[in-house]
């Protein structure tokens, strides 16, 4: 997991990830990672139009999606 996220943070890619949230919901989104610790990965997301910190033991599945959407944080 945590070699997608540092791959898509040094190639500037868009992730899509499943996420599940503290209230227990699964949710799809797309992220593009801005910063990245050992437990919280801090990006854009598309879904919320906002930058948001995601904990990285929550996300349950990620894939590079495409090339940088032209978000610059």
């Amino acid at each position: 997991m945590n070699s997608t996220l540092l791959r898509s943070l040094k190639e500037d890619s868009v992730l899509e990830i499943i996420y599940l949230s503290e209230k227990g919901q699964v949710s799809q989104r797309r992220i593009q990672v801005l910063d990245l610790t050992e437990d919280y990965v801090r990006a854009y997301c598309f879904l919320r139009k906002t930058n948001r910190t995601f904990k990285i033991s929550n996300i349950l599945s990620s894939r590079i999606f495409s090339q940088r959407y032209g978000y610059s944080g």
